[in-house]
């Protein structure tokens, strides 16, 4: 039996849910709002929620995508009792989540969120290509038109700001120098880019697409700023078995075993710049024929 860890209506795990069905393949899948009880019943360990009822031991596989398993924890009315309560059930919750990450598995809940300097530093231990990159409090030491600022933080979403419902935080050029010091930020070296290269890695696996996002201004410096109008052109690409040895290596510093990586060529170089482990990759597999959602299933 496979598990799902997705969110509501997640259009990646719906697509690749098609395929385990096709190939016959049983699964459960959790949602964001499941909340899980922790049993036991005839010695195993049983997790029940109002929508699922399974034991650890039937689980096969994992695929982690989105969300996480949350449970339900007990209350007492004595402090003391509360508190070392809170804490056992903390640590059998944990058991559980370790149990599960122990099986044959796509990502993990226990190091799902990434912190980006960290990977960029493992990332030169790893032998590829970084762009140079600082923190700092001012732009005493910036170049300016050189310099492009990006934030550190998972979620680039802010809602209601200014007059807006909501904005995205955006890869920037740095066009003018500030006067004032300001909250510690990401400074990086802007490359000159040929184009950009998506790879999609899956367990040794890697499936790349060259982006041809520099020609179009408002692509040139974030792909992510779509044009609807002009798409960008996207083909299948093969990375070099260089590159490709060091981005294995670089997943396996991690600890993760599926995830986006995204490249900047110039020249004869590549040049790293981050890793998304549950990104969006639909598009790409359908433009390159890569059928990724199948890959996926498959390896479940």
């Amino acid at each position: 039996m496979i598990l799902i860890l997705s969110t509501n209506q997640e259009t990646t795990t719906n697509e690749v849910i098609k395929w385990l069905k096709a190939l016959g393949k049983a699964f459960i899948r959790i949602q964001e709002d499941e909340i899980f009880e922790i049993k036991v019943c005839e010695n195993r360990i049983v997790l029940q929620s109002q929508r699922n009822n399974f034991f650890i031991e039937d689980i096969t596989s994992v695929w982690y995508r989105r969300g996480g398993l949350q449970f339900i924890r007990k209350e007492y009315n004595n402090p003391s009792i509360n508190a070392y309560m809170n804490e056992t059930q903390y640590w059998l919750e944990d058991y559980v989540i370790k149990l599960l990450e122990a099986k044959k598995h796509i990502n993990k809940q226990s190091n799902n969120h990434l912190n980006k300097l960290f990977v960029l530093d493992q990332a030169k231990k790893a032998g590829l290509k970084v762009p140079e990159y600082y923190l700092a409090e001012n732009t005493e030491q910036l170049i300016v038109n050189k310099t492009i600022t990006k934030s550190i933080a998972e979620n680039i979403i802010l809602k209601s700001v200014g007059d807006f419902p909501e904005g995205i935080l955006y890869t920037s050029l740095v066009t003018e120098k500030e006067k004032k010091n300001f909250f510690i930020t990401f400074f990086q070296e802007m490359v000159e880019k040929d184009f950009e290269v998506r790879a999609f890695y899956l367990n040794g696996k890697i499936w790349s697409t060259a982006i041809f996002s520099q020609n179009d201004k408002k692509t040139q410096l974030d792909h992510r700023k779509y044009n609807h109008e002009t798409p960008n052109r996207n083909v299948r690409y093969n990375l070099s078995k260089d590159i490709e040895e060091k981005i294995h290596i670089l997943m396996l510093q991690l600890d993760i075993n599926c995830g986006s990586l995204d490249f900047i060529k110039n020249k004869n170089d590549f040049y790293f710049l981050e890793i998304n482990p549950v990104g969006q990759f639909l598009g790409l597999s359908a433009i390159c024929n890569y059928l990724l959602e199948k890959e996926i299933a498959e390896y479940l």
